[in-house]
């Protein structure tokens, strides 16, 4: 028997790490016999953001991919990550909506929860520890691993306690950002050994290059329980390689049992099937020790980097990460992990941008600070507080003690679109994306992003034939985002051009009536007020008063709360928008009349458009 069990990520949090979660059912099933024959102890491959990446983006049915892979998979334990009462949402649910989906996953294959709050609010744990007992499955209770004048060892001995009286297996210690340090993972887990019975399980990515060493003293500290990747999807933001840690271990006492050789053969799979997602790559460094002072995951890394990107602020990215463990302290250090690692750096980016500390302040930041995502671990700047929600009632009890059951009202909502109950805990995760999926789904649109062919990637590396342009183009009233990746060669005047449409993968062929030179740097002139698109319609108008209303970073709109004639006094809400999955609420920037609305829901809007034009008084 192994001592050392190893449970594998490739299927869930190695290409969610790397490739922004965009692996495809179709990729993973070939190679699910080789898996299942591989004596892991168990295979992750559920949850975390693969619900959303599949009704977003891969117009995949969630439930589907289970069910195929449960078939696939027949021999093996299938794991999934599950943000306790947030689910895998990014709010809290009812009691009855919690129990309601942990049964279906039961249902349709999942044999293991590895279930963890990003607060370690544990009162946000027990329904969901609860429910997975009930349905004959095993728990894995979850610290979120983080460092602050708050969490020491007595705090995580405290929190193991806990979990292994709710009931517990097992217990992970998921350190989602890399934080753990070799002699300080011996310490913790020699303590955890002699508070607890339960096996402990490690859990840790490979960002601040520490990671392998610190899964190396777990072990020899009495960890039984390790996770790793496939070397086609580890490392970097990802996880350490299970090949290599395998063969560390080969032939002492903590052998893992696992073959290097299959190894091999089922990574090298997945090696030829990654270079298909390439556009979805991960840019930056493979190491990047940054994150041991900003905390920052390394996923939240890419997404960051994005949003400067997309305004122009790219040269801010360290201003941001010094921000983010200052908003962190102020927010009395939370853990980051979904959501609260979205909350801290989406305020961080705001307070950088906007030109003050809290100017702006997020809907997520506002609920945190009222204490609905629970209890913060340490203690928060009542003077931040008191700027962003005033003297509104801070909440103690369980958040979900304020919330009423509505699973038949989520029934009610989804009826004509849902036809099983997985598919109104689909609408009830994503409303919105789920509502458009089911719809899709019923007319037979569904269609999946497009992925680039390998000469879009050619193109994109050669600066004689791509000029990093990015434009809006409003057509019929409606305003699109585009951002050229990358153009091919073609002949009779046409070229093929593969670009984002509102963050959509497209190719499209453009015939070339008349030749003009493009070099790098042209995207320069972009968003030029006078520019035209080619149906004469003007873009969004720039700001030019200080009735103008814009947003400080990219996003969508998802509720436009004013309309023309309304008065509005200076600090209102007239519109939110939802921004690195966070909802921001838009002020008015002063008292007087709405003259103007230039956005509708679900519009994409950057920082350089007026959004809402108000008339001071």
């Amino acid at each position: 028997m192994p001592k050392v069990h190893v449970t594998e990520l490739v299927l869930r949090d190695g290409h969610q790490s790397l490739i922004a979660t965009r692996m495809r059912t179709e990729d993973m099933l070939p190679i699910c016999g080789a898996l299942d024959a591989a004596g892991y102890w168990s295979l992750e491959a559920w949850g975390g953001a693969t619900f959303d990446a599949c009704v977003r983006f891969l117009k995949e049915d969630p439930w589907e991919r289970l069910k195929k892979l449960r078939r696939a998979l027949p021999n093996s334990r299938i794991q999934m990550l599950l943000r306790g009462q947030n689910l895998l949402g990014y709010r809290h649910y009812p009691d009855d909506v919690v129990r309601a989906f942990v049964q279906k996953c039961a249902d349709n294959g999942i044999d293991v929860f590895r279930v963890f709050d990003a607060m370690n609010d544990l009162r946000n744990l027990r329904v969901s520890v609860e429910a997975v007992k009930a349905a004959g499955k095993h728990a894995e209770g979850a610290i979120s691993y983080t460092t602050s004048p708050v969490h020491d060892i007595d705090y995580f001995v405290a929190m193991a306690r806990e979990l292994e009286a709710m009931g517990c297996d097992t217990l992970a210690i998921k350190d989602m950002a890399g934080l753990l340090t070799p002699f300080h993972t011996e310490q913790l887990v020699k303590a955890l050994k002699a508070a607890v019975s339960l096996p402990i399980h490690t859990h840790s990515h490979a960002t601040s290059g520490l990671a392998s060493m610190v899964h190396m003293k777990a072990v020899e500290a009495g960890a039984t329980m390790i996770d790793t990747c496939l070397s086609a999807y580890s490392e970097g933001a990802s996880h350490p390689t299970t090949e290599s840690l395998v063969a560390a271990l080969a032939g002492t006492e903590y052998d893992t049992g696992l073959n290097l050789v299959k190894l091999q053969e089922i990574s090298a799979y997945f090696r030829e099937e990654r270079k298909k997602y390439w556009q979805f790559e991960m840019s930056g460094q493979q190491v990047d020790t940054r994150i041991l002072v900003s905390q920052v995951p390394g996923g939240m890394i890419s997404n960051l980097t994005n949003q400067l990107k997309e305004q122009g602020a790219l040269n801010r990215m360290d201003d941001v990460l010094a921000e983010i463990p200052r908003v962190r302290e102020d927010l009395g250090y939370p853990p980051l992990v979904t959501p609260t690692s979205q909350i801290v750096g989406t305020q961080a980016v705001l307070n950088v941008l906007t030109g003050g500390r809290y100017k702006s302040v997020t809907n997520e930041v506002k609920n945190y600070l009222l204490g609905r995502y629970g209890a913060a671990p340490g203690k928060v700047n009542e003077q931040v507080r008191q700027m962003a929600v005033g003297n509104q009632e801070v909440i103690t009890c369980r958040p979900a003690d304020l919330l009423s059951d509505e699973l038949d009202k989520l029934r009610t909502e989804a009826e004509g679109l849902a036809k099983s109950d997985e598919d109104v805990l689909t609408y009830a995760m994503f409303p919105d994306i789920g509502r458009t999926f089911l719809q899709e789904r019923a007319a037979g649109t569904l269609t999946p992003e497009t992925l680039l062919p390998p000469a879009a990637k050619e193109a994109a590396s050669c600066p004689a034939v791509f000029a990093p342009t990015e434009f809006n183009v409003t057509l019929h009233g409606e305003t699109y985002h585009i951002r050229i990746k990358g153009t091919g060669h073609g002949g009779e005047g046409q070229r093929p051009f593969y670009v984002h449409i509102d963050g959509v993968a497209e190719e499209v062929m453009l015939d070339a009536l008349d030749e003009v030179e493009v070099t790098p740097g042209a995207a320069g002139a972009r968003r030029s007020s006078s520019k035209k698109d080619a149906s004469g319609s003007k873009q969004r108008p720039r700001p030019t008063h200080a009735g103008c209303v814009t947003t400080a970073m990219p996003g969508a709109i998802v509720d436009v709360k004013v309309k023309a004639g309304d008065k509005v006094k200076a600090g209102d809400g007239v519109l939110v928008i939802e921004a690195m999955k966070m909802e921001n609420e838009i002020q008015a920037t002063v008292t007087g009349t709405v003259i103007a609305v230039h956005v509708a829901k679900g519009d994409a809007v950057t920082p350089d458009q007026v959004l809402v034009e108000i008339q001071p008084e």
